[in-house]
């Protein structure tokens, strides 16, 4: 299996007066083709800023300050930023950032919109780029007649499925989608998964990345999950059976907050009772595993050294010293 991005040691920090916010910080990860991977922790771990480094979306503050990114092969952070992004945006990557629904500009129909966002990316005529949304709009069950309307007339899941199909309307390899769901009524929510899974089924992008909080909504569509704790990602494994046997006690303790009706889990649920404490500070973040401070397993090494990830299971990777002393 190729894999569509890879990361390797990736540390990209907010660059404060009173100091450096280690949102992303020593990050490997692999996304293949044909994956769909959840990326899920408490808000403040790093999800939605790992979302804008994929991008190479660098405003200040946030500042790439090491490791490589290699998109479909190539190690774009070997060339300057302005120009990777000039050539992935959209293309490799294209990304559906948080409160997206709010993006559209109020006073400019739809495929004025997409018609100014995709002609700045690529310089088609602007006849071409709304032939090319309305095939789009067709393929993933949007009403053509949308493109004509202001974002106004439109309901909020319809606006996030115009994003859908503006983030994929260049096949990138891979779609981020982050918190799509997080302003939608439950109903509204299953449409949009289902529709971020048949762009997928139809191959329009080759892999998913999706960003939540929400362990439940991300059950229902991730082949993957990965679990981010203070800019790190502490576990690793497919959905499923990362949901029902967590290996590292933060994953354990945000999996069991859970609800769900299955009785197995419900009880497990009622035996841990949350997480104590607070997540720490990524200016000053803790020696050693940064989880030490709240985890009931805690020992002396894991105040001292920060745990490798490591294999336990064909597929399930974890960052914890009870792991690796093994």
């Amino acid at each position: 299996m190729g894999y569509v991005v890879e990361t390797i040691d990736l540390r990209a920090y907010y660059m404060l007066r009173r100091g450096s916010v280690k949102a992303v910080d020593g990050v490997n990860l692999k996304i293949g083709e044909r994956e769909i991977v959840g990326v899920v922790g408490e808000s403040g771990c790093g999800k939605s800023t790992l979302s804008r480094v994929l991008a190479l979306d660098f405003i200040p503050p946030l500042k790439l300050v090491g490791g490589k990114i290699i998109i479909d092969g190539e190690d774009v952070t070997s060339i300057p930023i302005s120009e990777a992004r000039k050539r992935i945006a959209g293309t490799k990557i294209s990304l559906i950032p948080q409160s997206a629904m709010n993006a559209i500009i109020p006073v400019t129909r739809v495929k004025d919109y997409i018609a100014d966002v995709v002609k700045e990316k690529t310089g088609l005529p602007r006849e071409k780029i709304v032939d090319m949304a309305r095939k789009r709009f067709e393929e993933i069950g949007l009403p053509p007649i949308a493109l004509d309307m202001y974002p106004f007339e439109l309901s909020g899941g319809m606006r996030q499925r115009v994003l859908i199909a503006l983030a994929t309307l260049l096949n990138p390899s891979l779609l981020i989608a982050d918190e799509p769901t997080s302003a939608l009524d439950v109903s509204t929510q299953k449409m949009v998964l289902t529709t971020l899974y048949n762009v997928f089924k139809m191959g329009l992008t080759k892999s998913i990345m999706f960003i939540t909080h929400d362990i439940a909504t991300v059950r229902q569509i991730a082949t993957r999950i990965v679990v981010m704790y203070a800019g790190k990602i502490v576990e690793d494994g497919p959905t499923e059976d990362l949901i029902h046997n967590p290996f590292h006690p933060y994953s354990k303790a945000l999996m069991f907050s859970i609800l769900t009706p299955e009785p197995e889990v419900r009880k497990r649920v009622e035996q841990t009772g949350g997480i104590a404490g607070e997540p720490p500070s990524l200016i000053n973040p803790p020696p050693g595993c940064r989880f030490h401070p709240r985890c009931p397993y805690a020992m002396d090494v894991c105040r001292r050294e920060e745990p490798p990830m490591i294999e336990v299971e064909k597929g399930r990777f974890v960052a914890c010293w009870l792991y690796a002393k093994k």
